[in-house]
């Protein structure tokens, strides 16, 4: 028999294998793909179908093919994306599951990104941040994470008004969103701070940075740094946040105590930074950070204790400890190198 073929079943065979499965490439759920330039064409003209089986066959196969950056190129001059924001909103969830995970595949290809920032999708897609389905929420932030990597895209989101949105459902989303959320905020906080100020957002990443999922912890500090590299921003991190990431600066992964670290040397710029690192107790996990040849948090570790010496007695202490500092000057790094020549020159600046 035919399935007896397909099991590939041989003469001299013990025990025949008859195989439940269907053949390869023979799945119900996808629309008869037509050949060549007339595939997306009709794809597209599916889309639109009134028929809900239609569509959703349309979108499983649309799904496969914009992996391929070139269809993606041939969807975009076709107008899909038309057709996929106004399948955004519709009241089939398989619709909104696919269509969501159809932006995202579009959003890993360059061509793709550019395309949705000039069609509008950002604002379109702000409407799927309730939906009650997760997975529509997280192909949501997905794309978003992506669209926000490109200066663009973050601008897009900052002109469509999210960033107050995002905030806030910081504070009860699903944890692995929260996680894309923080990429994506800390994307926009690289551009502008102010909309995430206003919004409170130090308070609510301040909750994050002690969370017990290692990835929101360092995400949520590498915000923290973004938001540090602004002037606006370093009064709020030195008042709310700086004796926690001093704490952080312990953690036990290596991702957090560099951005905790980073987020430190931005918030002492500052003197009223500096003061309250040098009050938390900064030095010590600092300068084991200082002398860990090669470490994420090396660099900016060195940098933070020279800013942490331009107090008199953080200068103090550090006098005890020049031989961390020697000790970089051999580091293959040159920035390393740098680093600390200058961070000798300022603990051994004397006043007179």
């Amino acid at each position: 028999s035919g399935q007896e073929l397909w099991s590939g079943k041989q003469d001299g065979m013990a025990h025949a294998h008859i195989s439940a499965h269907l053949p390869p490439n023979i799945d119900p759920t996808k629309a008869p793909v037509a050949f060549g330039r007339r595939a997306l064409p009709k794809l597209n003209e599916e889309l639109q179908s009134p028929e809900l089986l239609t569509q959703q066959r349309a979108l499983m196969t649309l799904c496969d093919l914009v992996h391929d950056p070139q269809n993606v190129y041939q969807a975009l001059e076709l107008g899909v994306l038309d057709n996929l924001k106004t399948l955004l909103v519709h009241q089939d969830s398989t619709v909104r599951q696919k269509t969501t995970e159809i932006l995202y595949i579009m959003t890993t290809h360059s061509v793709g990104r550019h395309g949705l920032i000039q069609n509008g999708v950002i604002s379109a897609l702000a409407e799927l941040l309730d939906d009650p389905v997760d997975i529509c929420r997280k192909n949501t932030h997905l794309v978003f994470e992506y669209m926000s990597k490109l200066t663009e895209g973050a601008v897009g989101i900052l002109h469509a008004g999210l960033i107050p949105l995002l905030v806030s459902k910081l504070k009860n989303e699903l944890e692995e969103i929260q996680e894309l959320i923080l990429g994506t905020l800390s994307n926009c906080l690289r551009v502008e701070a102010s909309e995430a100020l206003a919004a409170d957002a130090v308070t609510v990443l301040k909750e994050k940075l002690t969370h017990s999922s290692v990835a929101t912890r360092s995400k949520a500090a590498w915000a923290i740094l973004e938001i540090g590299t602004h002037p606006e921003g370093k009064n709020e991190v030195c008042e709310e946040v700086i004796p926690v990431l001093v704490s952080l600066l312990e953690d036990t992964d290596p991702e957090v105590q560099a951005s905790a670290t980073g987020a430190l040397m931005f918030a002492a710029i500052k003197p009223q930074g500096r003061f309250s690192a040098l009050g938390a107790g900064a030095i010590p996990p600092l300068l084991k950070l200082a002398a860990e040849e090669s470490g994420k948090a090396q660099l900016s570790a060195i940098k933070a204790l020279t800013m942490l010496a331009e107090l008199p007695k953080g200068r103090k202490t550090l006098l005890n400890h020049l031989d961390t500092f020697q000790q970089c000057l051999k580091d293959p790094s040159k920035a390393v190198k740098r680093a600390a020549k200058t961070a000798i020159n300022v603990i051994q600046w004397k006043p007179y």
